[in-house]
């Protein structure tokens, strides 16, 4: 397995009179109270900072990664814009309207990059900062960004595969819950690295659980020497856990993405693994570089990616997770 290009970075906690933020769904601009932990406001002037996810609205994941920018928002005096769109068109139009809001910054997402080539050129031209979070790193650069916040996704991918071959498994499906998705194609190719063993991708409706439920069964039900199923978001796993009961499998389920349903499912032991990219940072650093940029000229990474991940968790960390989990910060 190659070695992780860039470790992350240490973020300076500046702390002074009291602050707030705002955020939403789908275009929203809503105040929040800065997510967990609470927190003191610098004293520089107030910024405002777009993050635009090509998911969202219900998403655990996601929702993660928004506390976590809501408590830098908090921290950091920023007015915190949030919106989402699945569709990649949909995205690049909410970034072209923070463009059009004059933001100080903008945290976008690229997990169908060329739709957002573009856009982040007029920002550029615009002269708004960016940095990519989550999907795209590859791309991050590339696109004129700061720098990139997230895992490296197909040395995740070989991490898991490295995970399943040391569990003796022989045969593994992986399942692709968003077509056309980098970020997704290229942990299932990182898997198929490292497993040794044959991998089949299945492409699903993550956005319908029962399609995508009734996918992975009959699946399980066709090839019933499949052990190990890894599917590629938390939202996912649960899906595949009640599939596999439903086909009368014993495979394994393991999956990218934590969340608290993954944690309790690990705690009874329906799934084997899950891999965490701490999606808490990757909103929290993406305002905080923002904030730093403008403030100090700061810029992280040194030209590589900021890692948060990959970190295999197992049921043996459950106990020291909960707490986190169970409060949306992990």
């Amino acid at each position: 397995m190659r070695t992780a290009r860039t470790a992350a970075a240490v973020i300076a906690a500046i702390a002074l009179a009291a602050g707030c933020s705002s955020s939403g769904g789908k275009d929203s601009e809503d105040s929040g109270d800065g997510g967990a932990g609470g927190g003191k406001a610098v004293s520089t002037p107030r910024l405002k900072i777009a993050m635009v996810t090509h998911a969202g609205a219900g998403d655990t994941f996601w929702d993660i990664v928004q506390s976590g920018a809501e408590q830098a928002a908090a921290k950091d005096n920023v007015r915190f814009l949030y919106s989402n769109d699945k569709e990649a068109k949909g995205q690049a139009e909410l970034v072209q309207s923070a463009i059009d809001k004059k933001v100080d910054g903008i945290a976008v997402s690229l997990a169908k990059p060329e739709a957002m080539k573009d856009v982040l050129a007029r920002a550029a031209k615009a002269g708004i900062p960016v940095v990519t979070i989550n999907s795209g790193s590859e791309f991050s650069k590339r696109f004129g960004a700061l720098s990139h916040i997230g895992q490296d996704e197909s040395v995740a991918g070989e991490a898991v595969g490295d995970e399943l071959r040391g569990r003796g498994l022989k045969k593994a499906l992986c399942v692709i819950h968003e077509q056309g998705n980098v970020s997704l194609e290229q942990r299932c190719a990182g898997v198929k690295k490292t497993f040794g063993g044959p991998v089949e991708n299945l492409n699903v409706e993550g956005t319908d659980a029962p399609s995508a439920q009734s996918a992975i069964e009959a699946k399980l039900q066709a090839a019933k020497d499949i052990d190990a199923v890894v599917t590629l978001g938390a939202p996912i796993a649960a899906v595949a856990v009640q599939a596999r009961e439903g086909a009368g499998s014993k495979a394994e389920i393991d999956t990218f993405d934590l969340n608290a349903e993954v944690v309790k499912r690990l705690k009874a032991k329906e799934v084997g693994f899950a891999v965490d990219q701490q999606p808490y940072l990757q909103g929290y650093l993406a305002v905080d570089e923002l904030w730093l940029h403008a403030y100090n000229a700061n810029a992280l990474g040194g030209g590589k990616p900021v890692l948060t991940g990959p970190q295999i968790i197992t049921e043996k960390d459950v106990p020291a997770l909960e707490k986190y989990t169970a409060r949306g910060t992990r």
